[in-house]
C-alpha cells in the first residue's frame, strides 16, 4: 500500500526536468558519468570504521541544519545541489520529525552548541503550532513560509496520520530530552509534548478496527487507505494507544496492523524466516525503510507481541537484502558483500534521466540507494560498514555536500546527486542509535510510550 505514496511522489519529482543545467550534466540534475573507459582507480585511502561513522553523521546533519528552510527551521523534502530547486518551500513533516532526531544527535555531536539547537528547535515548534492540521494530524507536506498544506495529491490535501507520526516520534524525543534543562529548555519540551498530544489518532478510524492514512475536509477519506502491517507503520499504531486523550483500543491494532495474525510469514530466504509478510513483497521482503522509519525511536531490539518479534523481522530483512545482493539475480555490476541495498529513492529511469522508485528485490532496477545498508547497521553492523568503506572509497563521485548522494549504478554509471529527508535522517539517528542508543533510550523512555506499548501486549526493553 505504501508503494502507492511512492509512485505519487514521482509524478511530481518529474516536473524538475525542466530545470536548466551546466554543460557537464543532463537536463534532470543527474550526473552522468562517462561511457567510455575510465582509468584506474587510486588506491582508497585507509579509514577507521569510527572516522567514517563520524564523517557520515556530520556530513549527513548539515541536511537538517545548513540546508533546513531559511525561514521555518524545517527539513525540505529534497536538496538538489546542482541546479535550482523548484520547490525549495516544500516542507516534509516526516522529514521534520527525523530533523528533530537529527539535532539531537548534532548537540551531542558537538556539531551545535546546545543554544544554537534550541533556538532552532523553537523556530520549528512554533512554525508547527501554526501549520495546517487537520482534527491533529500535519499534513504530508507544508508550505516552509506559511505553514499551509501543500497537497501531496489530488485527494491528499488533509492529514497524514503516518507522517505526523514520525513527526511525533521526533517530538517525543525532544520533550525527553529537555524536559529536566533550564527554564527555556522546559518551556520546549512543554510545547514539544502538547504538540503531540493533540493528534487526534482515533478520529482516524472510522469507528472501525482499524487506522487510515488520510482524511481532508474536502475529501474525507476518498483515499480510504487501511494501515496494515508489514510495512513502516507500525509506529502510528504505538503513538495512537500512547495518546492520553485520543487513544485506540487493542482491538484496532489487531484488527488493523496486525490482520489478527493474518501477516506472519512463513517464508524463509538465504536461509533466514522473514517472518511477517511484506506489502506487496512477501518472498524476499520489500524496501529497507520498512524496517528503519517506525525503529528510529521505537527500539526493535527484544520488541514482540503475541504475532512477531519485531527484531528478528529487522534483522532477517537486512540480511536478506544484503544476501540477494551477493547472489546478485539480474548480474549487476558491483553488486556484493560491499556493494548492497536497495529501498526506496531517487532512481535512474531507462533513459537516464532522474526518477523515483520503491527498490526491493521484487523490483530490481541495478540502482543502490546507500541509506538502506547504511541505516541497516543496527541490524547487520559488519555489513553495512563493509558498504560504508565502499561508498567512502567512491567518495568524489558519491559523497557529497550533505553526505552520500541518494542513489547510484555501478551498471548504468549514473549518480543521483541529490538528496531526500526521509533518506538521510535515518542515516544520522541509526548510526547514533548503533553506537550509543541515544533516541532509542529518549523515546522508550516516555511514559506515554510505554502505556501505548503496554496496552497493545508488547514486551520490550528500555
Amino acid at each position: 500500500m505504501n508503494y502507492i505514496k511512492n509512485i505519487i511522489l514521482f509524478s511530481l519529482l518529474v516536473v524538475i526536468a525542466s530545470c536548466s543545467k551546466s554543460d557537464s550534466q543532463g537536463p534532470t540534475g543527474v550526473s552522468e558519468l562517462p561511457e567510455a573507459p575510465v582509468a584506474p582507480e587510486e588506491p582508497v585511502v585507509s579509514i577507521t570504521d569510527n572516522e567514517l561513522l563520524d564523517i557520515t553523521q556530520e556530513t549527513t546533519f548539515k541536511y537538517f541544519w545548513d540546508y533546513a528552510h531559511p525561514s521555518s527551521g524545517a527539513a525540505k523534502e529534497r536538496y538538489h545541489p546542482s541546479y535550482p530547486d523548484n520547490d525549495a518551500n516544500t516542507v516534509t513533516i516526516g522529514g521534520t520529525g527525523f530533523g528533530l532526531m537529527a539535532i539531537l544527535v548534532g548537540i551531542e555531536r558537538n556539531y551545535v552548541s546546545r543554544a544554537e539547537a534550541v533556538n532552532r528547535l523553537e523556530t520549528i515548534v512554533s512554525f508547527l503550532e501554526s501549520a495546517d492540521r487537520f482534527h491533529g494530524a500535519w499534513s504530508h507536506w507544508v508550505d516552509g513560509n506559511t505553514g499551509k498544506v501543500i497537497p501531496f495529491s489530488a485527494l491528499d490535501d488533509g492529514g497524514d496520520l503516518v507522517e505526523t507520526a514520525f513527526l511525533v516520534q521526533g517530538l517525543i524525543c525532544v520533550k525527553e530530552y529537555f524536559k529536566n534543562g533550564s527554564t527555556a529548555e522546559q518551556a520546549l519540551a512543554n510545547k514539544a509534548d502538547e504538540l503531540w498530544k493533540g493528534v487526534e489518532w482515533n478520529w482516524y478510524t472510522q469507528e472501525e478496527d482499524v487506522l487510515y492514512w488520510h482524511w481532508s475536509p474536502a475529501n474525507g477519506f476518498a483515499i480510504n487507505l487501511a494501515l496494515k502491517g508489514y510495512n513502516e507503520t507500525l509506529i502510528t499504531y504505538v503513538l495512537a494507544a500512547a495518546s492520553p486523550d485520543y487513544s485506540i483500543s487493542k482491538s484496532v491494532y489487531d484488527g488493523g496492523w496486525a490482520s489478527n495474525g493474518t501477516f506472519i510469514s512463513s517464508n524463509n530466504a538465504y536461509g533466514f524466516p522473514l517472518l511477517v509478510k511484506h506489502s506487496g513483497s512477501e518472498q524476499l521482503g520489500g524496501p529497507l525503510f520498512f524496517s528503519h522509519y517506525s525503529f528510529l525511536g521505537l527500539n526493535p531490539n527484544g520488541l514482540s507481541d503475541e504475532y512477531v518479534n519485531y527484531g528478528e523481522a529487522s534483522i532477517n530483512h537486512s540480511k536478506i537484502n544484503y544476501n540477494y545482493a551477493i547472489a546478485n539475480p539480474k548480474n549487476y555490476k558491483d553488486y556484493g558483500e560491499d556493494c548492497w541495498g536497495l529501498t526506496a529513492s531517487y532512481s535512474r529511469n531507462t533513459d537516464g534521466s532522474l526518477g523515483y522508485a520503491a527498490h526491493a528485490p521484487n523490483n530490481d532496477l541495478g540502482v543502490i540507494s546507500p541509506t538502506a545498508a547504511i541505516s541497516s547497521i543496527v541490524y547487520t553492523p559488519e555489513e553495512s560498514l563493509q558498504a560504508l568503506q565502499y561508498f567512502y572509497g567512491k567518495k568524489e563521485e558519491l559523497l557529497g555536500t550533505a553526505g552520500f548522494y541518494d542513489a547510484f549504478s555501478p551498471q548504468y554509471n549514473w549518480v543521483a546527486d541529490s538528496y531526500l529527508a526521509i533518506d538521510q535522517g535515518p542515516q544520522i539517528i541509526m548510526i547514533e542509535n548503533y553506537r550509543t542508543g541515544l533516541l532509542w533510550n529518549l523515546f522508550m523512555q516516555n511514559d506515554a510510550v510505554t502505556v501505548g506499548l503496554t496496552k497493545l501486549g508488547f514486551t520490550y526493553e528500555n
